[in-house]
């Protein structure tokens, strides 16, 4: 299979990269041809591990080019999903397999009504990677890739490929739960890390806060029908501060670098969720609405 990778952030670009130096064809596909134009003059990616750099002449091409696209990652964030899908439709073979590599939720049933015609995968990360310059990706900690499919508990042939990279994977009946687990570790730290201005560590100093709020999300998880990612929550939440103690969170990174973040996809997700089920969630929408008043104040989307 021939990967097409759109969204040249740090995932995209860590999985690019690691497929090509493994022999699997993959392109990358940029927004515009001055962007392309930028790429070439690079002469590729850069992958930086354990503080050596390697580059990789991974070919690359616009999305307005007119070639087929058979396999898809599409590893751009949640806000910009839907928009790059429609980007490419045009190109997807009637039997072409998207992968969704986006935070949150939302993006990913919205992507799907976009595509109708193809096998949307979702999945859900904990690698650890930032980009410290232009198509050029550190590789900071190794973590695990769940993928599924809601619809079809079938695995394809390409999960093949990621055994090649080195990218560690599962394929899940699941995939639902891992991400709605996810959303709720996210919810119960990142709004507060950039609340507070401190790296997860910092949130041991506010206990009964995170508290509270895995309270509510765990009520929040059983009423969507998602119990076992309930379980134990506030103890993996925990677990998270403490091993990830010295990091900002990825909304803190947002914030600090005048980013848009993607609230609307991780505690405006689980507020608008809550308000559809009729379950009373006090401290995730106060926690909301400081939040977009906070980003409000530097001049950030509050969606």
């Amino acid at each position: 299979m021939h990967w097409h990778v759109l969204g040249a952030g740090s995932l995209g670009t860590l999985w690019a990269a690691r497929l090509a130096r493994s022999g699997v064809p993959v392109t990358l596909l940029l927004r515009d041809r001055q962007r392309l134009a930028s790429y070439r003059l690079l002469g590729g990616l850069t992958l930086v591990e354990q503080g050596q750099a390697s580059l990789y002449p991974v070919p690359a091409q616009s999305v307005d080019d007119t070639s087929s696209i058979r396999l898809l990652l599409l590893a751009c964030k949640a806000y910009d999903a839907e928009a790059a899908a429609a980007s490419v439709a045009h190109r997807l073979t009637p039997d072409a397999h998207v992968v969704l590599l986006q935070n949150g939720l939302g993006s990913q049933d919205a992507v799907a009504a976009r595509l109708p015609r193809a096998r949307c995968i979702p999945a859900s990360s904990t690698e650890g990677a930032f980009r410290d310059g232009d198509f050029r990706v550190v590789f900071a900690g190794h973590g695990h890739t769940w993928l599924g499919d809601p619809l079809n508990p079938t695995s394809p042939e390409w999960l093949e490929d990621l055994q090649s990279a080195g990218i560690s994977h599962e394929w899940t009946p699941d995939i639902l739960s891992r991400l709605w687990r996810k959303l709720a570790l996210n919810c119960a730290i990142n709004p507060l890390t950039v609340l507070h201005d401190c790296r997860n560590g910092g949130l041991q100093a506010h206990p009964a806060q995170v508290t509270t709020l895995c309270a509510e999300l765990s009520e929040l998880l059983c009423v969507c029908g998602q119990p076992a990612a309930a379980e134990h929550l506030a103890e993996e939440v925990q677990r998270v501060i403490k091993a990830t103690a010295a990091n900002y969170s990825s909304m803190h990174q947002d914030v600090a670098q005048g980013r848009r973040t993607e609230i609307s996809y991780l505690i405006g997700h689980a507020c608008a969720v809550a308000q559809r089920h009729n379950c009373a969630v006090p401290h995730l929408q106060v926690l909301l609405e400081r939040l977009q008043a906070e980003l409000a104040l530097k001049g950030l989307p509050t969606t």
